[in-house]
């Protein structure tokens, strides 16, 4: 963990680290490349799709 106060709960100390945990496992999880698909980034990478910079929400 990163620069925290030492007067912090410990309640949110937990809660902070799982947080990280969280992070790092998000982190370590590489998403499979996909044969034919479109290049670039994620096309759902914000829980909508876009597509050349339009944006449709399902």
């Amino acid at each position: 963990m990163t620069d925290q106060p030492q007067d912090m709960p410990d309640a949110a100390k937990r809660a902070l680290a799982e947080a990280e945990e969280r992070r790092k496992k998000a982190d370590a999880q590489a998403l499979p490349t996909e044969l034919g698909g479109r290049d670039g980034p994620e096309p759902v990478r914000y829980g909508d799709w876009e597509k050349k910079g339009l944006a449709i929400d399902f």
